[in-house]
Parts: C-alpha cells; sequence; structure tokens
C-alpha cells in the first residue's frame, strides 16, 4: 500500500527550495558534479544491473542522471519541490538518460511496498521533521535483502574540517567563501551522532552501520 500525505503539511525543515532559489542551487551544485558522480560510483557498486533505485530528495538530479549514465537501472527521483523536479527532467531529457522524476513527501512515499532494491538520498537527511517517519518509509517500500544509503552532515563536524574539505574543492575566492558560510549553516541545522543512532533504533530497520565521512556520515541500512 502507499502513504499518502496530510494536507497542509509542511515536509521540510527550513525555506522552501522553489522558483529562484531552486534555480540558484541547481547552479550553484554543478560545481560539486565530481562529489555526484562519486555518489553515483558508491551506489553503482552496490546494485546490480537492472536494480530498481529510488533517490529520495534528487534536487536538481545530478546524482541520478550520473547513476543512470553509468549502467542500466529503472531510477526514480523525489523530490517535494516542484521546481526541483522540473529542472531535474529538463536535465535527463538533455543528456539523453531515463528518470523518472516525481514530486512527493519522504515521509509518506507514493509507492508500494517492497518495490526498490535500493534507496538513496544525500545531503537531505537533516531537514525532514519526522527522520523516523521517513526511516520506516524506506523500509517499507525496499524489498526484502535491499539496501538504502543516507549520507548528509552531523553536527559534530568542526570548523577545521569544513575549511579542509572547501579547500581540496579548489573553488574561487567568492564561491570558496559562500560554501563554507553554507556549511556552516547546515552543521547547525543538522542532527548530532547520538540522534541518528537513536533515529535508526527507534525505526523498523535492525541491521544498520554508519560510516564516519569528511564532514559527515554514510548510513547504510540493509532489510
Amino acid at each position: 500500500m502507499t502513504s499518502k500525505a496530510p494536507t497542509g503539511r509542511k515536509a521540510y525543515k527550513g525555506i522552501a527550495m522553489e522558483g529562484i532559489i531552486a534555480k540558484w542551487y541547481s547552479k550553484s551544485q554543478e560545481k560539486s558534479i565530481e562529489q555526484y558522480r562519486s555518489w553515483a560510483k558508491l551506489a553503482s557498486d552496490n546494485i546490480a544491473t537492472d536494480s530498481r533505485v529510488l533517490e529520495i530528495a534528487p534536487g536538481p538530479g545530478y546524482l541520478s542522471i550520473e547513476l543512470a549514465k553509468r549502467g542500466h537501472y529503472d531510477i526514480t527521483g523525489l523530490d517535494i519541490s516542484e521546481t526541483f523536479v522540473k529542472i531535474a527532467c529538463e536535465k535527463a531529457v538533455k543528456v539523453d538518460v531515463r528518470v523518472d522524476f516525481r514530486q512527493g513527501d519522504a515521509a509518506y512515499l507514493p509507492f508500494p511496498d517492497a518495490v526498490f532494491d535500493f534507496v538513496i538520498c544525500t545531503s537531505a537527511f537533516k531537514n525532514f521533521p519526522e527522520p523516523v517517519k521517513v526511516l520506516d518509509e524506506i523500509f517499507r517500500v525496499v524489498k526484502s535483502g535491499g539496501k538504502a544509503l543516507i549520507i548528509d552532515m552531523h553536527r559534530e563536524v568542526s570548523g577545521r574540517e569544513i575549511n579542509e574539505y572547501v579547500k581540496r574543492m579548489r573553488l574561487n575566492v567568492v564561491d570558496s567563501f559562500m560554501t563554507k558560510i553554507s556549511f556552516q549553516m547546515l552543521v547547525k541545522s543538522s542532527y548530532s551522532k547520538n540522534q541518528i543512532n537513536e533515529f535508526v533504533t527507534k525505526s523498523k530497520f535492525s541491521k544498520y552501520s554508519i560510516v564516519d565521512e569528511e564532514v559527515g556520515f554514510e548510513l547504510w541500512l540493509d532489510k
């Protein structure tokens, strides 16, 4: 059975990523394309050909599109933003790959039970006001034996770690400054490691591992 979100519910924390804000974000993320390619490789290394994949909160669609370039997968991208869905669809058409981008709420996934082999969500988990509900929905739509991967920042990231990470991005002075400021703001809204552990233990997942990364974590979930 599918889940249906209550009418008028706000499915995210912070400002809505619509219109000019979403377009600005899409443009700014072009500079991070190597990161999206790295995540796409990580996903492809953990799934078989013809796997059915769901990306939650794909934004402008860079990760799903890069994954589609790497092999034959049935990929769906679900985002709460109408603008992001439109941008992602246009980008997929432009590079001639097939990804089913659609609008929807991560806490009320519009999909039947046990239909995806792999679910991935990057840089968005911190924005979900009902993280346990999102995890339970992921559990519901993943097939038995399937996996999910959540990648995001955590609150314990230090200013030094952010500075070193941004330095390796080799941005110009203005973009480097703005990126550091953005990361510092995101850290404040991120969940702590203890919170992440607590969310998973309260969810329907019983098998999981958390891997520390440069400025965040990888949460691997097995059904």
